[in-house]
């Protein structure tokens, strides 16, 4: 599992930056990217063939070849921006000689009318580009956005907040990004990355905590994280008792979350899951647990709402 720690919003790169037809167009703000420049195309040249864009028969048949325009992709709502990159690969490719300026980069707070990149190109290539661009951005931006305002809401308390594997298929490093994106923590990328022991593996082990976590330790790389699912306090002991590394408070109340993060402190980390939303995610935190996974943040976000306005 990731340990919390990022860079704040404020100290991402907020000038805006130009990419021309000589230039790079990879993020070079304070998140990095998780693909390289191969895997980002190869995305790029799949969503776009997925939508045709390199046949549009509407714009072909409308728009003469040598037409040029000038766009802006903008905010139509309040959130947090991520997958800048997506889109800039979006409009090169099917453009490599347009001009792009980027107003705010993945990780940026946006208002509702503010710019976000404003592109000059062929008119064919940014109308055969609009909507593969946006569909990057807009889903990856409501993960963003969603996750800002989890962690506006614990804003003052020590706990962080941690997405789960409840992502899309094909896309967990991109949406696992976009948390980052806004200001969460990512839990374990994947079911080779740390050891959770849930209730269905204990179920393997008829219940046994200390059993599921030594056949852990005798199979797992030295230095892996055991972290066990508990449903209630006497389980917290149970399973710290056995050498896990962390628990995971599955459903409690909030006077148990409190029994268990006072059994835990100093020897495990304490991960709050389940019945977490916006109304809730406060008094969790405020009961002093260390992590608060949330699995909204991928499995079901809003998308941030954006268009591209051409002038």
């Amino acid at each position: 599992m990731e340990q919390p720690g990022m860079e704040s919003t404020s100290e991402r790169r907020r000038i805006p930056r130009t990419i021309t037809p000589l230039s790079t167009p990879a993020y070079d703000g304070g998140l990095t990217f998780p693909l390289k420049t191969p895997e980002l195309q190869k995305l790029v040249r799949a969503a776009l063939d997925e939508d045709q864009a390199f046949n549009d028969i509407t714009t072909i048949a409308t728009v003469v070849s040598d037409r040029r325009a000038r766009a802006t992709l903008v905010a139509r709502g309040n959130g947090t921006t991520a997958g800048v990159p997506l889109a800039l690969e979006t409009f090169r490719m099917l453009d490599p000689k347009g001009t792009i300026r980027v107003e705010r980069e993945d990780g940026g707070r946006v208002q509702k009318g503010d710019p976000i990149l404003f592109v000059t190109g062929h008119a064919r290539a940014l109308l055969g580009a609009e909507r593969t661009a946006l569909n990057f951005m807009q889903r990856l931006s409501g993960i963003a956005t969603l996750t800002a305002r989890f962690v506006e809401a614990v804003k003052g308390t020590n706990a962080k907040i941690l997405d789960t594997r409840k992502t899309t298929p094909g896309w967990r490093v991109l949406e696992k990004y976009a948390v980052r994106a806004g200001g969460g923590v990512n839990h374990r990328m994947d079911l080779a990355s740390t050891v959770l022991i849930k209730d269905n593996h204990l179920v393997a082990c008829d219940g046994d905590v200390a059993l599921a976590v030594n056949r852990v330790r005798d199979l797992a790389p030295p230095g892996t994280q055991i972290e066990v699912e508990c449903e209630r306090p006497e389980q917290v002991q149970s399973a710290i008792n056995a050498g896990a590394h962390a628990v995971l408070l599955d459903n409690m109340s909030l006077d148990a979350l409190r029994e268990s993060v006072a059994i835990a402190r100093g020897r495990a980390k304490t991960e709050a899951s389940g019945g977490v939303n916006l109304n809730t995610v406060r008094g969790i935190a405020e009961t002093g647990v260390d992590w608060i996974s949330v699995g909204a943040l991928t499995h079901s976000p809003p998308a941030l709402d954006l268009a591209l306005d051409f002038d």
